[in-house]
């Protein structure tokens, strides 16, 4: 079959190869067929090394498909069904998915990752966070396949299954954004524009994007922002919307220490810091005692919405199906699979706000 392969972090180039190979399902897990998948930054991420990940590996976390193949005693999917790839699947048992917060839970998520399934030339190949959508097929735990109604779109499927539940989930999950307050989103990239959905949805009052491609601001606009500006512009921003005070509410979206001080510098006393961008290890921000005390701001890591991932495919979907939540105008690109490095391009260039790859 076919897939993009990454051989070297120093070369950050994906190789088509039509010669890979990949292991039929053992017991518990599922082959399911990719039809569309999402282009994130975090497959950027792992594939200049800021996230850790074995290599050689096939990228991609962010798609949906069809089941095709069941190992053994798998019996809540089946084959035909169309599913979202859940890259951080819930084990169903432990204290963080009985208490609500699958989304933190871990004990699939290791085993996985260090499991590969893919195979070129004879030697072991990786999946991205355990998974690896930019492939035709791929096996996962049958965890990882969420069942969906057949006449969602394999495409909005896929966005579902990272950038939108990550944004949206941090808005409405996380920070628990109210009615009529005052936010700024710090990055207007797919995750950006999904937490300023997120926001609208939540009925915030006031949204400035803040995002240095200017060609962004005319998208956040669309989505929801009440007005778009320029780092070095937002603490007019800041001023102009909140006389002085700061924000109710400033989300991180790009996984930068700069940012976050910048963040906490946007957000009134009382207020919340949401960091939802994933950085480097050793990309430390500091905070002095006294200001931590004195501002009583709220500082949050959002990890992939904040509540459990199957819950919130539902809800996501639910929101699509009435119109509250545009998932097709995030989708500025669909290429295939041959194209995968120009639509890693798109997203270095901050062309795209998602690109879709029809595998």
């Amino acid at each position: 079959m076919r897939a993009a392969v990454l051989f070297d972090t120093g070369n950050p180039t994906l190789e088509v190869r039509d010669d890979v190979t990949l292991a039929d399902p053992g017991p518990g897990e599922v082959r399911i067929r990719i039809h569309a998948t999402g282009v994130c930054h975090s497959d950027l991420s792992a594939m200049t090394g800021v996230l850790p990940q074995p290599i050689p590996f096939v990228p991609g976390h962010e798609g949906a498909g069809e089941v095709v193949a069941v190992g053994e005693g798998v019996d809540k999917v089946a084959v035909g069904d169309h599913v979202i790839v859940c890259w951080n699947p819930p084990c169903g048992d432990c204290s963080h998915c009985r208490g609500g917060q699958g989304n933190l839970c871990v004990n699939i998520f290791f085993g996985m990752t260090m499991t590969p399934h893919f195979k070129v030339d004879g030697a072991d190949v990786y999946g991205f966070a355990g998974n690896g959508t930019f492939a035709e097929e791929m096996v996962v735990p049958w965890q990882c396949a969420v069942k969906i109604p057949d006449d969602v779109p394999y495409e909005i499927a896929a966005l579902i299954g990272c950038g939108v539940t990550t944004g949206v989930g941090a808005v409405v999950n996380t920070a628990q954004v109210q009615p009529g307050s005052s936010v700024a989103v710090i990055g207007a990239g797919g995750v950006g524009i999904s937490v300023i959905q997120g926001a609208r949805i939540a009925g915030a009052a006031e949204i400035v994007a803040i995002d240095p491609v200017e060609s962004k601001h005319e998208a956040a606009l669309r989505f929801g922002a009440t007005r778009a500006v320029k780092p070095e512009d937002a603490d007019a921003a800041k001023a102009e919307v909140t006389g002085k005070a700061g924000f109710d509410y400033v989300f991180e979206v790009v996984g930068r220490s700069a940012l976050v001080k910048q963040a906490y510098g946007l957000t009134r006393r009382g207020g919340t810091v949401t960091v939802v961008g994933a950085g480097k290890n050793d990309d430390s921000v500091d905070f002095n005692m006294f200001q931590l005390f004195f501002d009583n701001k709220k500082i949050l890591g959002s990890y992939y919405g904040g509540a459990d991932p199957r819950q919130e495919y539902g809800r996501l979907i639910a929101l699509w199906r009435a119109g509250r939540l545009d998932l097709e105008g995030m989708i500025t690109a669909r290429l295939k699979l041959d194209d995968i490095n120009q639509a890693l391009e798109l997203l270095r260039t901050g062309a795209a706000i998602r690109t879709i790859i029809e595998v």
